[in-house]
């Protein structure tokens, strides 16, 4: 074992090993920079010190900075480039519940506003802007929002500035955020935003169903993501593809595209296994998901959008998704509202197309598909085929609704709606998914350790 020089003596007790995007040369500990893991003394000014002294290895070869067991009671801190936040699975970091530890940052420039209050943003518990190589993972540990004092504010419409999500990256190049459990996140739990080479895995994410917001991982104006192997029960969406909002997206023009989401575990009895929108205004482009299990959860993947949204989602590709008791498999909305102001533009019509489903089985559904365009803007190029959909006894009588929209199906029970005509049972193959990767398929993680401490 190596033998660190450090303030107090240290011996090697484990190295624990991970996967990562890239390995570090450099490690800490938190205890290090005086955390104390007891859940009462506060640890920003720590996580704050050790981020910013960790910051000088950068271009060295990188830090690591270990969070040992224990429960860490922290407000806000930013990450740094080349870095690696690395939770044990017995730690717990705790959100503090003094609102003053929480800065307010500006809205996102393609929302415009708050998504709680016309202005600013509370920043999020784990944040970091402009960052190249930045790793948030663990072996499983655990980050408590404690956002029960948060939901309570929204609900009372008390809240000056949105609430904070537990981990957001902006502006930011190859980020990894994998092998940790979310619990009780204020709002939204994982938000890379203007990012590309994101790699979301292994994360589980549990919130009560009845909490406001609490979506899932929500990748926002990215390119080439890959989220993969989540477990999500949660208030909202599991997961949302979103890229801005009405004339704030449109101007900021920034899509998400080139997106996996692949073996997707989601509960969310009032909302998607996968959403996408209904801030889409950037543009959606090239999702794919596949191997996707929804219980108990209000849809399977829905598309949400208005009138003044503007953009576009289009080359969407759905395959073998397994739904048990859902209110609806397939769902579009073209009437969503819910607009960042009044400015908005009317004439700013959403184009949605090229929407492939296929190889989907779902049992005790309430409606098959309620599909719904704009008038004058219809959705087209729909595709849906190799349906099996077994409906709940107390199930709506025309297990379709259908307007404005265009489409083919093959082999999909219950007989869909007349706008999606059936192509005969020859064409159960269609609804392609496309066969080559997307870049972020390709990345090959790298086995990395670190040196476990015990303090003398």
């Amino acid at each position: 074992p190596r033998w660190v020089e450090c303030r107090k003596a240290r011996v090697l007790e484990e190295t624990l090993e991970y996967s990562a995007i890239n390995c570090r040369t450099h490690s800490a500990s938190i205890a290090d920079y005086g955390g104390v893991g007891d859940g009462k003394t506060l640890n920003t000014k720590a996580f704050r010190a050790a981020v910013g002294d960790l910051s000088k290895y950068a271009d060295q070869g990188g830090a690591q900075l270990f969070v040992p067991a224990g429960r860490w009671l922290t407000g806000s801190f930013n990450l740094t480039s080349h870095f690696t936040l690395f939770l044990h699975k017995d730690a717990v970091l705790l959100a503090s519940q003094d609102i003053s530890e929480w800065p307010v940052i500006d809205p996102l420039p393609s929302y415009g506003h708050g998504r709680d209050a016309p202005g600013g943003r509370y920043i999020s518990l784990i944040f970091g802007t402009n960052l190249t190589d930045v790793i948030i993972t663990g072996d499983n540990g655990t980050i408590d929002g404690q956002g029960a004092l948060w939901w309570q504010q929204f609900h009372k419409k008390k809240l000056k500035y949105t609430r904070p999500y537990l981990i957001e990256i902006m502006h930011s190049d190859t980020v990894q955020i994998s092998g940790l459990t979310l619990v009780n996140s204020p709002s939204w739990n994982v938000h890379p935003v203007y990012s590309s080479n994101v790699l979301v895995q292994g994360i589980t994410i549990i919130a009560p169903v009845t909490s406001p917001n609490t979506d899932g991982v929500n990748p926002d104006s990215c390119t080439n993501t890959k989220i993969e192997d989540c477990y999500i029960v949660s208030g909202d969406d599991c997961v949302a593809v979103k890229s801005g909002w009405d004339e704030y997206g449109i101007a900021y023009g920034k899509p998400t595209k080139q997106l996996i989401i692949r073996r997707l575990r989601c509960i969310s009895p009032y909302s998607a296994a996968i959403a996408l929108g209904s801030e889409m205004s950037g543009g959606i482009q090239d999702v794919r998901a596949e191997d996707i299990t929804a219980i108990s959860t209000e849809s399977g993947v829905r598309i949400k959008t208005a009138v003044g949204r503007g953009g576009y989602v289009k080359d969407v590709y759905v395959r073998r998704m397994n739904l048990h008791t859902m209110k609806w498999v397939f769902w579009m909305t073209g009437n969503y509202g819910s607009h960042a102001d009044k400015h908005y533009d009317p004439n700013a019509l959403p184009e949605i197309k090229g929407i492939n489903y296929r190889d989907v089985v779902a049992e005790n559904v309430s409606t098959a598909g309620r599909l719904e365009g704009i008038s004058n803007d219809p959705f087209t190029g729909i595709c849906i085929s190799n349906v099996t959909i077994g409906m709940a006894k107390k199930s709506k009588k025309e297990p379709w609704t259908c307007t404005d929209v265009a489409g083919v199906t093959s082999t999909v029970t219950p007989q869909p709606c007349e706008l999606l005509p059936d192509q005969g049972p020859e064409k159960i193959g269609m609804c392609n998914f496309p066969p080559e990767n997307i870049p972020i398929d390709t990345v090959k993680l790298q086995k990395c350790s670190l040196a476990k401490m015990k303090y003398l």
